[in-house]
């Protein structure tokens, strides 16, 4: 199989059925609150070390994301000493439509497969993201 063969689908396949942008984000602003959304107890340091960055790098696009109210800060009940970074409501649907497929385009796309078809989609996707979780996970 061919790993260019993937890439390609995979772009066409986001190219053609994201959400629209709205937001002015950058694209380290998208991975930090994928970062967050994909972790549990996330802290700016942990945020530095995912995105390869300097902690003040990773705090500033922390600041700026609390700015625009799409990321808030938390002490640790247990610690606090710990700061957590979480996802705010409109920073957890902002990040949807700037990572996810359009659920409308996506069901109305997959209509037009047999219910056999659908499965073997949701069957391939299932077991990509499994073994991705697997071999790429800290």
């Amino acid at each position: 199989m061919s790993v260019n063969f993937i890439n390609e689908a995979w772009t066409d396949l986001y190219y053609l059925l994201h959400y629209k942008h709205e937001e002015s984000l950058t694209h380290q602003n998208v991975r930090c609150m994928q970062a967050i959304k994909k972790n549990n107890d996330v802290t700016i340091q942990h945020l530095s070390e995912v995105l390869d960055v300097t902690h003040h790098t990773a705090s500033e696009h922390i600041k700026r994301l609390i700015q625009k109210g799409y990321v808030q800060k938390e002490r640790s009940l247990q610690d606090k000493r710990v700061v957590y970074v979480t996802l705010t409501k409109p920073g957890e649907e902002v990040l949807k439509r700037n990572t996810e497929l359009d659920e409308e385009k996506l069901q109305k796309l997959l209509e037009r497969f047999s219910a056999e078809e659908q499965k073997r989609i949701i069957d391939t996707f299932a077991l990509l993201s499994k073994e991705a979780k697997h071999v790429f996970s800290n």
